[in-house]
């Protein structure tokens, strides 16, 4: 799934839950996130298309959890106070911390490093219940099959390096977990603080596993995909992406 898409369908959902309400009346969704964070241009455009525009008849609330005491589960307490509509929730502790906290609140998901039904955040993805919609993009397992793909589509290597961060994390250990069964030893490097270091991590990798990195789906990674193409080929590194639009900026494959 491409991320740019699943924005567009998110706000497609929240649209549709909508529906049935006059375009006249003013909505208040919010998410749990900066403002700045990187999917959310397209997001912000969809709504527009759908006839939904902030200041008219469209309130979009960006609650940063960095800034609110208790993280994540001050954010939902906010949204709470806020009296929102329905809430965007783009990663796992938003869900969780929304479940948890405000179980009768609305939520369109955008489930990308997470399975919603090993949470219990929906009961099936045909009818999820609960009060949620959304998108699954079941990168877990499709990190596991990157791994099988990297090996034949690179049969010599027998080392890889994962550059992962706060939410991709789950992705990482999936890949970790598969790598063994296809003969493929992995180091990895996790990023922190923005904007990302990407010659400080290479440096930190093990030099016999700097030939080849694998790059999970991230909002950062994303956003940077033009920036990390020119580094994997400045450093003549193969590298190995989650969504089209990273080949599409120079990387190998996806």
């Amino acid at each position: 799934m491409r991320r740019r898409n699943s924005l567009h369908s998110s706000a497609a959902l929240l649209s549709l839950g909508h529906s049935r309400r006059a375009r006249s009346s003013r909505h208040r969704i919010v998410t749990i996130q900066p403002r700045t964070s990187p999917p959310y241009a397209a997001f912000s455009q969809r709504l527009r298309e759908l006839g939904y525009v902030e200041g008219q008849n469209l309130t979009l609330d960006f609650i940063n959890p960095e800034r609110q005491s208790g993280g994540n589960s001050g954010a939902v307490q906010e949204l709470i106070r806020r009296k929102v509509d329905i809430v965007l929730a783009v990663y796992q502790p938003t869900m969780a911390a929304v479940a948890t906290a405000a179980p009768s609140t609305p939520v369109v998901m955008v489930a990308v490093d997470y399975d919603p039904l090993e949470f219990g955040y929906i009961e099936s993805l045909s009818r999820p219940g609960k009060g949620v919609t959304g998108l699954y993009s079941q990168q877990i397992d499709l990190a596991k099959k990157r791994v099988e793909l990297l090996t034949q589509a690179l049969p010599s290597i027998h080392a890889a390096t994962v550059f992962w961060d706060s939410a991709s994390e789950d992705q990482w250990k999936a890949t970790s977990s598969a790598a063994a069964a296809f003969g493929l030893q992995l180091a990895d490097v996790e990023l922190h603080d923005q904007p990302y270091d990407y010659e400080n991590a290479l440096a930190h990798a093990p030099s016999g596993f700097r030939g080849v990195v694998i790059f999970p789906t991230s909002p950062v990674f994303f956003r940077d995909r033009e920036r990390l193409a020119e580094f994997a080929l400045r450093h003549k590194i193969a590298t190995v992406f989650g969504l089209r639009e990273w080949v599409d900026a120079g990387g190998l494959f996806s």
